[in-house]
């Protein structure tokens, strides 16, 4: 028993280490990136990551109703209470994305795969369970290069200058955590989470100029580079409460909050070899979610979730016009988000002998609004449909989760860049009885 443990928890240690498997690039809008491919991830603190597991993202990403003894639900940290005394639970995933991006005439296909999440559940105490987990926040990946302008002609050669800019940018926000789900009094269970957060951004513009339609060196321009290191916490604090509806059937309400705050890292900004500081320009968001979910027996699961995040009052970093106030932290920029998420899930017959009634099918969908504003106006929205399935290990209790999601980020800015993602998110839910006393005869 103690190797076994030694051995998952040398196994877990390794998978909670950020790691990306591999890469790819994009012709036109895109190059080379770790863990994203959009040019929307070159604003604020990048694109805000899906945080749903296997077993939950082909149902919409829902979970703050779902309460089950057999997965970790990170989404609410109150679920911890319910995980099986008997059991140790270690779920870790990875997906692998093709996109097509369009702008106008331009297109391009970029594909991508990376490590997910990996999380790790036990029962602590009596009425009492632990969690704790990596996964990335947020994350920035781009390159691309903005149309040129002409700006004037050469005087001697009479041929017409044209100016560019290349944008580019990688890093990101990882997220650790540990949480405790505690059954406070009589069906009432209450839980938290609290994360480390952790990463840094970098966005470079380099402007490039075009003589007769010929790149030239013989032109210059101010090279910008924006970078921040951030090291923070989070916490959000979470309940669940069943309610009986029939002998068969369950309905659980759940609750989340997330409790915002400034953080504390300077930006710089360098304009060719000259350095500017904004302090402390970054917030994170108060934020709020409701939930349910329905349980039939141990057949139907049917969810949805409303999660609404307060970002219209946190700061970014704005280089200005002021040369006394050239980089600093400005409200504005971002605006509330709000995400609505459906899903169901349906096993046939969780302890037929047939391996096929056993399978766990998934569907779901969702919709989020973003919390940036772009140019003054709002960001792109996201839509993601996805369905998948739980397929059970023979040997035991444990599930390989695979799912196939489709999403398009889209936004209403004339011009703008339109993308749609293939998703495949795979899975594995190691869950088996290695605290049980077995007795000998």
């Amino acid at each position: 028993m103690k190797n076994k443990i030694r051995f998952s928890l040398a196994l877990a240690c390794l998978l909670l280490s950020p790691c990306t498997l591999f890469n790819s690039r994009g012709s036109v809008l895109m190059a080379q990136v770790s863990s994203t491919l959009s040019s929307y991830s070159r604003f604020g603190l990048g694109l805000l990551r899906d945080q749903s597991q296997g077993f939950n993202r082909s149902m919409g990403g829902t979970g703050l109703g779902i309460r089950v003894g057999n997965r970790v639900n990170f989404i609410n940290p109150a679920s911890y209470s319910a995980i099986d005394s008997l059991t140790f639970i270690l779920d870790v995933g990875m997906n692998a994305s093709y996109g097509y991006m369009r702008q106008g005439t331009s297109r391009a296909n970029v594909w991508n795969a990376a490590f997910d999440y990996a999380h790790i559940g036990l029962r602590l105490a009596k009425k009492m369970g632990l969690a704790v987990g990596f996964m990335p926040y947020t994350s920035v990946g781009y390159s691309y290069t903005s149309p040129d302008k002409p700006i004037t002609n050469d005087a001697i050669s009479t041929q017409a200058i044209t100016n560019g800019n290349l944008y580019s940018g990688s890093g990101g926000l990882n997220r650790a955590y540990i949480g405790l789900g505690w059954k406070a009094y009589r069906e009432l269970s209450v839980g938290a989470n609290v994360s480390f957060l952790w990463g840094t951004f970098d966005h470079l513009v380099v402007p490039t100029y075009k003589e007769g339609g010929v790149t030239s060196t013989s032109y210059n321009g101010t090279l910008k580079d924006y970078t921040a290191t951030v090291k923070t916490f989070m916490i959000d604090l979470g309940a669940q409460y069943p309610v009986r509806l029939s002998k068969q059937d369950w309905l659980n309400i759940g609750a989340t909050f997330g409790i915002g705050h400034k953080i504390a890292q300077d930006a710089t900004l360098l304009i060719v070899t000259v350095p500017y500081t904004a302090s402390s320009p970054f917030d994170l968001p108060f934020t709020l979610g409701v939930g349910a979910a329905w349980q039939h027996k141990n057949t139907l699961l049917v969810a949805a979730d409303l999660h609404h995040e307060f970002w219209g009052s946190c700061r970014m970093p704005v280089d200005t016009d002021d040369p006394d106030n050239l980089y600093v932290a400005k409200v504005g920029y971002y605006r509330n988000r709000t995400k609505i998420a459906l899903g169901v899930q349906w096993t046939p017959d969780p302890f037929d002998k047939h391996y096929w009634k056993r399978i766990q099918y998934r569907a779901g969908a969702n919709y989020s609004s973003h919390y940036l504003r772009i140019d003054g106006d709002t960001g792109p929205r996201e839509i993601s449909l996805g369905i998948g399935a739980g397929l059970p290990i023979i040997s035991g209790r444990s599930v390989v989760n695979v799912g196939l999601q489709w999403l398009r980020r889209s936004s209403s800015i004339r011009n703008s860049i339109t993308e749609d993602y293939l998703l495949l998110n795979l899975g594995l839910t190691f869950n088996e009885r290695w605290f049980a006393k077995y007795k000998i005869d």
